[in-house]
């Protein structure tokens, strides 16, 4: 189980789907599963811990099944993360953490333009980052570029096999 976190706009989204494609692994991400719901414009702690919930549950019958799986979400919170290092635990899974970033004025660039999934704008990233937890698990940090998604993917995947020891 992989876990893609990182403040909206960072481009963990178009990171992680991509990620999954190389990995042949499932995807879950927190922006589809919230239009699925029918939970958009709903983002009370209560209401993001329902949806991450519902992302654990998904996440917990694909490792059942032997697959993998990237979690595409903010996981700002501590209690988000651990919903899925639990889900690990008990299905004796491997989790894996990756952080993705990007400088403020790239992000204020990537949340000027329309996003397909998600409702996210300048004002929710302010308050993310405002709220947003530091990483007390290992991982991986990635910064996110213009054209370096090639880069990020190989590191990633250098990472995961264990092949460069980055944390």
């Amino acid at each position: 189980m992989i876990l893609v976190c990182g403040l909206p706009g960072s481009g963990k989204s178009f990171f992680a789907s991509r990620l999954a494609k190389r990995l042949k692994a499932d995807y879950i991400s927190s922006d589809r599963v919230r239009i699925a719901l029918l939970a958009t414009g709903r983002y009370s702690f209560e209401e993001k811990l329902r949806i991450y919930r519902h992302m654990a549950e998904r996440a917990a019958t694909l490792v059942k099944r032997g697959k993998d799986v990237v979690v595409d979400a903010t996981f700002y919170h501590h209690s988000m993360r651990e919903l899925f290092i639990d889900v690990a635990l008990q299905n004796q899974c491997a989790v894996r953490l990756i952080v993705i970033v990007a400088s403020e004025a790239l992000v204020k660039e990537r949340l000027s333009r329309p996003r397909i999934d998600s409702e996210a704008d300048l004002g929710v990233y302010q308050t993310m980052k405002a709220q947003f937890e530091k990483f007390t698990q290992p991982h991986l940090r990635l910064q996110s570029e213009t054209d370096n998604i090639e880069q990020m993917l190989a590191a990633a995947v250098d990472y995961l096999t264990g092949t460069n020891g980055k944390r």
